[in-house]
């Protein structure tokens, strides 16, 4: 029988040096991971790498920072790569990278669609390949997508619709990397208490998210809070094994489908 325990794995988080990203990163190690490499995008996200690094380490875990623009094939091919020279072949890897932008599709520019399809579509195909290539037997993947895919809205769609490819590349590299035992998912929170979400939204809207979920009188702010999502990222990569190819949103009744 496989271990699906997450004792003594190796994870791989790309955007684990902050926000819902750390906080996976500091739970896989505070339930026994061996080791977790955390990617983060450039110097201005390389202190709070640091700090995510220190807590995973005071959780008894090995840790490691790893920088790049994983728009380009070949820094997510080297992210996969670096992982293996420290910590050998990863376990679980998780994609949490992402890039919103909320806009009418008449003024969205090409500019604005590419860079919104490189980060969220493209980044996220090519973590899947090299995931493929590099978790052992019986490993775990899940990217973060958006709950906006169950929804029916204007101004979001190059964010919604760049992440809505990757549930597609989420069903494909789970019939593909299932031979192996490998799991993969995409998890959709709701709009989170980030400093993610609140750029892209006016007061307005900022008030209206707060209130659109079913079960948002009883979330400390009304949106998906990141301590309510982690536990089912835990979950998809441990005792969770035998879900895949799925589309999960998590979002207090936000959106459905």
């Amino acid at each position: 029988m496989a271990n699906h325990s997450i004792q003594g794995k190796v994870a791989l988080i790309a955007g684990g040096a902050k926000n819902l990203g750390s906080l996976i990163a500091r739970d896989l190690a505070a339930h026994g991971a061996r080791a977790v490499a955390i990617h983060y995008h450039d110097a201005a996200s390389r202190e709070a790498a640091d700090v995510t690094m220190a807590a995973i380490r005071a959780a008894g875990a090995e840790a490691i920072a790893l920088p790049g623009d994983l728009t380009r094939a070949d820094t997510v091919a080297k992210l996969f790569a670096d992982t293996v020279a420290a910590f050998g072949r990863p376990d679980i890897a998780i994609n949490t990278v992402g890039k919103v932008l909320k806009k009418p599709i008449v003024d969205i520019d090409e500019a604005e669609y590419d860079a919104m399809a490189a980060v969220n579509a493209k980044a996220a195909f090519f973590f899947l390949k090299e995931a493929g290539r590099h978790l052992n037997d019986h490993g775990k993947v899940v990217t973060l997508v958006t709950s906006l895919l169950g929804a029916f809205t204007s101004f979001y769609s190059s964010y919604a619709g760049t992440k809505a490819a990757v549930e597609h590349f989420t069903r494909a590299a789970a019939k593909e990397f299932g031979q192996r035992g490998i799991s993969v998912t995409a998890v959709g929170p709701g709009p989170m208490d980030t400093p993610f979400f609140y750029p892209a939204e006016e007061a307005v809207a900022v008030t209206y998210h707060k209130s659109a979920a079913a079960l948002s009188p009883f979330s400390k702010t009304g949106l998906t809070d990141i301590e309510d999502v982690v536990p089912l990222i835990r979950h998809l990569v441990s005792d969770g094994w035998w879900i895949t190819g799925q589309t999960i949103l998590i979002n207090g009744g936000y959106t459905t489908r």
